[in-house]
């Protein structure tokens, strides 16, 4: 598991740079770069009272990883130590990337 940073802070699933979903998926099948990724699982909060997610955000997380030229990509699994998510004030999860991605 991945200490995550994720600046994506529009997130339903964002509290304090930390995420409460449990898990995630970076996109980037065919990434090059960290722009060519995405979080995958983003979603928009549209009402903060209505977000039932925020009440137990974790530093650590697992990450499934489709950027498979990634240097920290096994086996579909992220193993970087430290993750960085940015996409602030996206409005779909092409908006976001993995700031973590260093190609092999």
């Amino acid at each position: 598991m991945a200490e995550l940073k994720c600046a994506v802070n529009n997130c339903m699933y964002n509290n304090s740079d930390c995420c409460c979903k449990g898990d995630i998926m970076v996109g980037g099948m065919r990434a090059c770069n960290c722009d060519d990724t995405c979080c995958e699982s983003f979603r928009e909060e549209r009402d903060q009272a209505s977000n039932s997610f925020n009440e137990h955000p974790c530093r650590t997380i697992s990450i499934d990883c489709e950027a498979v030229k990634c240097m920290y990509n096994t086996n579909y699994k992220c193993h970087a130590e430290h993750v960085d998510i940015r996409g602030c004030g996206a409005c779909d999860c092409r908006e976001t990337a993995c700031a973590t991605f260093q190609e092999r």
